[in-house]
């Protein structure tokens, strides 16, 4: 530190988020791995929701912001708009302490002029976004602040890629145009989807996505948990279920054939418990509820009281996960602990190349209904949040600057 002089140590970072949670916890993971998980504020870049903006959210957000703007001002607050509101949210921010965070409106001359105006005193910013709507955000930030700035881009911006300090994105994003994936992407949009291009030098290729499940968080969780989880009867099998996406399309088929499987392994299970995203589909839900929620052995939760999701991590025995979610299914394969996977020859384009690589490493094996859930097996787990972690600090280092110690 005193070699490199005070100025140059990264001891504060700005997130830049877009208002999902898949999308925001990479960055917060980044931090995590980084030490900067105390350090950070975050700003959120704010499209109208609600209403006739659902249909324009193709457009991009500035585009976005200005015809909700001539909406507004022709029809006042109707039933057409819906006010833009910062909601505060739970986390940690600059303390020790967990609580509220307020969140920003994101305003990449606001960024910048505070990085450049607190540069002396509190040393390089560090800017991490992640998600389409946060693209124009952190790369003009970096335009205005080059020198005091360093700037991350989590998932693959598509276009100008210099805009960016070092842009992490998983290794399917790269995935090749197979005779397969051509019949599926139509021509016009090849080029967009997957660049022909090999990844420049500012690159950073992970397997899965990143997150805030590491060791530290999940031991934290263990504890947190100790009281509800601990007592269960071993083996504890968690099911994570999500929901149908354009890529990963499924319904109550999918959830009759999983109510099947599970029904068949459940001699081998001590506890069962399921868990439901946001994003899955009532029709879904309703099948397993039918099955499963008079059953003294299984645990269905309801969304009420905090999300067990952490706990779950921690305290399961295996795992089954449905194919949609690369961030489920990249937190269960940090854990080296058996995943299972249930839809995977659902998914297309580079979501099925994804499946494929996670096989290929031997993290998950397909869900049948016959497997025994108290025979384990183990792999190498998945690592990204620390492997970019250090990708990071080697391009700081580059700059002459050194992360928090």
């Amino acid at each position: 530190m005193f070699e490199t002089g005070f100025h140059s140590v990264i001891k504060r970072a700005v997130v830049i988020g877009n208002g999902f949670a898949g999308a925001e916890n990479q960055c917060i993971g980044l931090l995590r791995a980084l030490g900067l998980s105390s350090r950070y504020s975050l700003y959120r870049v704010i499209r109208p929701r609600g209403a006739i903006n659902e249909w324009l959210h193709w457009l991009p957000v500035s585009v976005h912001n200005k015809v909700d703007n001539v909406i507004g001002k022709i029809y006042g607050d109707s039933r057409f708009i819906q006010a833009k509101k910062v909601m505060p949210v739970l986390g940690e921010n600059c303390g020790n302490n967990a609580g509220l965070l307020d969140v920003f409106e994101a305003d990449a001359n606001q960024i910048a002029k505070m990085a450049r105006d607190t540069f002396d005193r509190d040393g390089p910013l560090l800017v991490v976004a992640s998600g389409r709507d946060t693209i124009s955000v952190a790369s003009s930030i970096r335009q205005l602040a080059p020198e005091n700035v360093f700037v991350v881009q989590i998932q693959h911006p598509r276009l100008n890629l210099n805009r960016f300090d070092l842009v992490i994105t998983p290794r399917h994003d790269y995935y090749p145009l197979t005779p397969e994936a051509q019949e599926q992407i139509p021509w016009f949009l090849r080029s967009w989807i997957t660049p022909r291009e090999p990844p420049d030098s500012n690159v950073v290729l992970t397997v899965g996505a990143l997150h805030q499940a590491d060791s530290a968080a999940l031991r934290i969780a263990a504890s947190f948990w100790h009281e509800e989880l601990a007592p269960l009867p071993k083996p504890l099998l968690v099911v994570n279920i999500g929901g149908p996406t354009r890529n990963c399309q499924y319904g109550e088929d999918l959830a009759k054939q999983l109510t099947e499987m599970l029904r068949n392994v459940l001699w081998s299970c001590g506890s069962l418990r399921i868990s439901f995203s946001r994003r899955t589909p009532e029709k879904v839900s309703k099948v397993l509820l039918k099955e499963f929620s008079t059953n003294p052995k299984v645990y269905i939760w309801d969304g009420r009281g905090p999300n067990p999701h952490m706990g779950h991590l921690a305290w399961a025995d295996a795992f089954v996960i449905t194919a949609d979610s690369v961030s489920m299914l990249s937190e269960a394969c940090s854990t080296g602990k058996p995943v299972y996977v249930i839809g995977a020859e659902r998914c297309m384009w580079k979501f099925a190349d994804f499946q494929k690589s996670l096989h290929a490493r031997g993290v998950v094996r397909p869900f049948t209904g016959k497997e025994d859930i108290s025979e384990t097996w183990s792999y190498p787990p998945l690592n990204d949040s620390a492997d970019a972690a250090s990708r990071v600090m080697e391009a700081v280092a580059k700059r002459g600057w050194i992360t928090r110690v």
